[in-house]
């Protein structure tokens, strides 16, 4: 058996440092110095990159023990830590919106992504963005793919952080050999599970015809009548429906004042306003839903605030899981029934709509700026397409799989 490699002592300006492989990564070890300096990744697989990457390790280390200046660091050895450049990438995103902020959502979003990727980051013994490399974010999409993340979530976090790595660079934070190519192909279609009408009908009588269900009752009928997002709905107001002219008027207030609306900014998603018909049951159920001082339409179970935590909760626990059993799940489906969520009923509402409107109609009253998930509909639902397929003739005379006494017709 051959013999196992023993680390090579690095002795570099400031420290001495154990360099090995671990795999197929470079790691050094510097525990041996007084004081220690721990145990690091270089997040290398060659030499040279591994050499280059423990100069900088020895002086950012020498910096922080008072070895060395940091007047030493060059913009060659520029460096900036994995948490003072996160916290400065979400101030960036949260900038005004006049001058291209993000939403709050997403900030929200882009928060839980960074909070993950440090603790991913610590682990590997990482303290630098200096450090991250196309290495880091194959193995940090590993680890997202082991814990049984979504390949959207991975999509989204991976290119979260390639974008807060051209950030750091046009910013001057980070020198520009810190850029480095990794291609992700983008999701196609969709993973969420959209509702069979079946399904839908089920779920309605089911909180119907408990007491303490007919709130949940009203927001389904709500969400399944006009596509809206969870949080669309709860923040839809009385104000917002025209009854005479029988219409839901859904409008982004990010250009408004909080003085001129005299509440929270209200922003949808794409930052489009949209308006769109109110269908006779919901018009029925909103006709019966009691009025509040707060002006909202819909509330949660004790007359509060409509929490989408909430509403998810308890359509899991209280509806789905009791109705589970009349909609299993069919052998090699990759999603079922129990999987639907309150999403399931906006992709509902682009399902029913495939079949009856227009593709245009359908993405201004879902306010959507892309046809993408309304063509995956649009063509599940293609009338055409099912007309066309039935004039082929595959057996060249109609009937010809029939068994004999049987109808000739396929």
């Amino acid at each position: 058996m051959p013999k196992k490699r023993i680390a090579d002592l690095v002795r570099c300006k400031y420290f001495e440092w154990r360099v090995k492989r671990r795999g197929r990564t470079f790691v050094a070890d510097g525990r041996s110095n007084q004081p220690a300096q721990g145990r690091y990744s270089l997040d290398a697989d060659n030499l040279p990159a591994a050499r280059q990457a423990l100069e900088k390790l020895d002086l950012l280390c020498a910096i922080r023990m008072g070895k060395a200046s940091p007047q030493e660091v060059t913009q060659e050895h520029k460096t900036l830590t994995l948490a003072e450049g996160s916290r400065r990438y979400q101030e960036h995103v949260a900038r005004p919106s006049i001058v291209g902020g993000a939403r709050s959502n997403t900030r929200k979003r882009y928060r839980a992504v960074f909070d993950k990727f440090l603790k991913f980051t610590a682990a590997e013994g990482l303290q630098y963005w200096n450090q991250i490399t196309r290495n880091t974010l194959e193995s940090y999409a590993a680890f997202l793919d082991d814990d049984g993340y979504a390949y959207a979530t991975e999509y989204l976090e991976l290119t979260t952080l390639k974008q807060a790595m051209k950030w750091f660079v046009e910013s001057d934070l980070l020198p520009a050999t810190c850029l480095f190519r990794l291609p992700i192909s983008k999701p196609q279609g969709t993973t969420t599970y959209c509702w069979r009408p079946e399904e839908v009908v089920a779920i309605i009588q089911h909180c119907h015809q408990r007491d303490d269900l007919h709130w949940l009752w009203r927001v389904v009928v709500g969400l399944t009548c006009t596509g809206l997002r969870i949080s669309e709905l709860a923040a839809l107001r009385w104000s917002d429906i025209d009854f005479d002219q029988n219409v839901i008027r859904i409008t982004d207030e990010t250009a408004f004042s909080r003085k001129s609306t005299g509440s929270k900014i209200r922003q949808t998603k794409t930052g489009r306003s949209r308006t769109f018909p109110i269908v006779g049951e919901l018009r029925r159920v909103l006709d019966q839903v009691p009025r509040h001082s707060d002006g909202i339409v819909y509330h949660g179970p004790l007359g509060g605030a409509l929490k989408p935590d909430t509403v998810r909760r308890i359509l899991v626990r209280d509806v789905l899981t009791p109705l589970e059993k009349r909609f299993p799940k069919p052998i090699g489906a990759p999603v079922a029934f129990s999987d639907g969520r309150l999403h399931s009923f906006r992709h509902y509402f682009c399902s029913v709509c495939a079949r009856s409107v227009s593709e245009q109609v359908a993405m201004n009253w879902l306010g959507h700026s892309s046809s993408k998930m309304l063509r995956h509909y649009f063509h599940l639902h293609d009338r055409e397409a099912q007309t066309q397929m039935r004039k082929l003739d595959f057996f060249g005379v109609t009937g010809a799989t029939s068994a004999p006494g049987q109808s000739s017709s396929v």
